[in-house]
């Protein structure tokens, strides 16, 4: 049988290359922000958790001293590795490993992120534990993923559907549910928000190479969808969808 780590890797190294081009994962005024965070502090050391196609990486490499993209999957690496090159960020390096295990020194970085990651985590408290480890005293943690809805129905569905699409997910994080997850692990909220982001069912079922049985299933769950869930995700007739995201700047101290 395989980990759920073994399931993680799996599932985006075969679709590696499909994150990098991703117009879902590469655009958004949330990567400007996080560019904008990186520039005010100076010589940031960053670390980039759950990496995925390095969008995140790409936007504050820029303005920081060193960013370490990290990852589970070594296929992911190797194309943020490849396309940091390209891009000539000589100041991105890749490691390899699991967010509830890292592989630094306590206090190694200024700055923290993490962006359409989390809800792949298995370990969320002892992840944020090491993250809040790793990170200076004053330190930013900004976490940007995917947000379960306040409303318990909504939230049903779009955790069956996300596992339907993506048997590596494990689940979305509501807003009230990340304060106090922040707060148990030691970390001061200084902001957080929330937007919808709208997924285009094609592309996004392509880029995670989900069977066609599952397809046939998420498309059956919306069919049979309640009126005020079908409503509350903006759901159109080709199946897509508007799913919440939440943005949280925290600190350590």
């Amino acid at each position: 049988m395989r980990s759920h780590s073994q399931v993680v890797s799996q599932q985006f190294g075969t679709t590696a290359a499909s994150y990098l081009t991703s117009a879902v994962h590469a655009q958004g005024a949330d990567l400007q922000e996080l560019a904008q965070i990186a520039a005010q502090i100076d010589q940031a050391q960053v670390l980039d958790l759950g990496c995925g196609g390095g969008h995140a990486s790409f936007a504050v490499a820029p303005h920081a001293k060193k960013v370490v993209a990290y990852d589970l999957s070594p296929e992911m690496l190797g194309v943020v590795s490849t396309a940091a090159a390209e891009r000539g960020l000589d100041n991105l390096v890749v490691r390899q490993g699991s967010a509830d295990k890292l592989d630094f020194p306590d206090a190694s970085f200024d700055l923290i992120c993490t962006r359409y990651s989390v809800h792949h985590w298995r370990n969320l408290p002892q992840a944020l534990r090491e993250v809040f480890r790793v990170l200076k005293a004053g330190g930013r943690f900004i976490v940007i993923d995917t947000a379960a809805p306040a409303d318990v129905l909504a939230d049903t569905y779009v955790q069956a559907i996300e596992l339907l699409r993506d048997t590596s997910h494990v689940r979305n994080i509501s807003l009230s549910s990340w304060r106090k997850l922040l707060a148990e692990a030691g970390f001061r909220l200084a902001s957080d928000k929330t937007w919808k982001l709208r997924l285009e069912f094609t592309s996004w079922v392509a880029r995670m190479r989900t069977p066609a049985d599952n397809i046939t299933a998420i498309k059956a769950l919306w069919n049979s969808a309640p009126g005020e869930v079908k409503t509350y995700f903006e759901l159109d007739d080709q199946y897509s969808f508007s799913i919440d995201v939440a943005m949280l700047d925290a600190r350590k101290g």
